[in-house]
Formats: C-alpha cells, structure tokens, sequence
C-alpha cells in the first residue's frame, strides 16, 4: 500500500498533465480554462457540501466529500504553482505545537509584518 503522500503526488501530476489539456475532454481541463475564480468557486461549493455532509453524519458522505474538497483544493495549489508536499510540509512544521502555540505564533508573524 503506497503511503498518503505518494498518493497526493501522483494525484498533483494527473493535475498538472491535464492542466493545458482539451476543455471539451478534461473536467480538470475546463476548470483551468475557466481561471482560478472557477477553481475558487468549485472549493467553496465541496467546502459548502463537506459541512452538510457533516451534519448528516453519514461517514461515506463525509469521506466522498472531503474527497472533492482535497481534490480542488489540489487544482488550487496547481494554479499558485504550489504541490501538495508544500501543504504537508506545513502540517509537519505545526506537528507538536498546540493550537494556541501556532495561534500566537501567526498573530506574532502579523505584528511584524504590518510593523515595516
């Protein structure tokens, strides 16, 4: 069994091969050639259908949900340039610090950013 990571990877490249493909052939295609507001939109809609999902409380639906999410968001990330290994490095850098750490952290980082 391949690990998550692995996975997420593969799933970025099918992405990225897709990304100047044909719009009539390619849903990933059609989202690109709509810009990265279609891409925007379609995250706020999975977001929008995970909290129902949620709600229900039905796992399979929350799973498939989230599913949709993870995918556009992954279109998202492919539109700035970016791969799923950058969000995972993140989550790396967060592991071991509680919440209320990393909160302080990021007001302290906006502090003194807006201070220059």
């Amino acid at each position: 069994m391949s690990s998550s990571n692995d996975t997420l990877a593969r799933l970025a490249e099918v992405i990225e091969s897709r990304r100047g493909g044909d719009p009539d052939k390619s849903y990933v295609a059609r989202l690109f050639h709509k810009g990265n507001d279609a891409i925007l939109k379609k995250i706020g809609e999975e977001a929008t259908e995970t909290v129902m999902a949620a709600k229900d409380g039905d796992p399979k639906k929350i799973v498939y949900e989230v599913a949709d999410l993870w995918f556009h968001s992954m279109l998202a990330l492919a539109a700035y340039g970016l791969k799923p290994a950058d969000v995972l490095a993140e989550l790396e850098r967060r592991e071991g610090l509680s919440g209320l750490e990393e909160f302080a952290a990021r007001k302290l980082q906006q502090r003194e950013g807006e201070g220059s």
